[in-house]
């Protein structure tokens, strides 16, 4: 096992300190990794703005944070669902002409193991819709202003990279043939995963140094993922798992995402989240990240073809 940066123990947020006048962005927090995120930035000063789809369940989110943390944390929500590109546009013009900085947006919804092929609105498979396109659009929209706070972009992508065909199968993006929940899913978080190395390499060609883009996953961690999405086998295992000591916190599943938005001068190039065995549990540093997930030719064929998918040109 390659030597932690961060010592044995490895990154932790007592590593984090007074984020007073600092503004995070982030998607999914009303239950599991999402939600322990949102809690340790609030409780160290940050003002937080929750992205969710259910606005019931965002404000008993943040009721329940002000009972834990006091009530003069600065929590609020706007409403988004990633499966509809209109409630993204919608929610980011909203963010744009609210907020005045971001120091990181943090991608960190998703959805898993959809049993049977479905589609969104828009038309498209909704694993990779929800947690490709959905986010791909999001952080265009977001773009200028998190290059004028000089902020980070950090998605929270998953060890599933490396399961399915390994690759983007553009002939059949929705997979019409063959959908396999598992495969699907995987697919749809090495999409994610292959753009924020695609946009770190366009950021480098336009000149830009001051916005820092990270990919991390949680490892395994008890969370509600499969809970709400996978099929009953699929959940009756799950729920088996997560009693077992290859299973960690939700809280610890958040610690990589929250590294990646705070932690000063983390190299870019890195994959980040727990390095026990299977990158399952353990302490959090760098993972080794498979070559398919870097594949230049795949990565840029994958930005043109998401950049027509929801019909916007990243300017930079």
């Amino acid at each position: 096992m390659e030597k932690n940066q961060f010592g044995k123990k490895g990154w932790t947020p007592d590593r984090v300190n007074s984020l007073k006048g600092k503004t995070y962005v982030i998607t999914g927090t009303t239950s599991g990794t999402g939600f322990e995120a949102a809690k340790i930035l609030l409780s160290k000063g940050a003002k937080v703005v929750m992205l969710n789809r259910n606005n019931k369940k965002a404000n008993n989110t943040i009721a329940l944070l002000k009972i834990e943390l006091g009530n003069t944390i600065d929590a609020s929500n706007i409403q988004m669902d990633l499966a509809e590109l209109a409630s993204v546009k919608k929610a980011a013009l909203e963010v744009n002409q609210t907020i005045s900085h971001i120091d990181a947006l943090i991608c960190n919804a998703a959805i898993a193991q959809v049993p049977k092929q479905t589609l969104t609105v828009d038309g498209f498979e909704s694993q990779l819709g929800v947690n490709h396109y959905g986010n791909f659009l999001l952080q265009g929209l977001l773009f200028p202003l998190i290059e004028k706070s000089n902020g980070r972009i950090v998605t929270v992508g998953s060890e599933g990279y490396k399961m399915g065909i390994k690759t983007i199968k553009f002939d059949d993006m929705n997979w019409d043939k063959n959908y396999n929940p598992n495969t699907v899913y995987s697919q749809s978080k090495l999409a994610q995963i292959m753009s924020v190395y695609e946009l770190q390499d366009r950021l480098k060609s336009a000149g830009k140094t001051n916005v820092k883009v990270y990919a991390c996953h949680p490892g395994a961690s008890r969370t509600s993922l499969i809970k709400t999405s996978g099929s009953l086998m699929t959940r009756f295992i799950w729920q088996l798992m997560k009693l077992s000591p290859f299973v960690q916190s939700a809280e610890k599943g958040a610690y990589p995402e929250l590294m990646c938005a705070t932690e000063p001068n983390l190299d870019q190039k890195g994959f980040y989240g727990p390095t026990g065995r299977n990158y399952w549990t353990g302490p959090v540093g760098e993972c080794k990240l498979e070559p398919h997930a870097k594949d230049k030719t795949v990565m840029e064929k994958l930005w043109k073809v998401s950049e027509q998918a929801v019909n916007f040109n990243w300017k930079l």
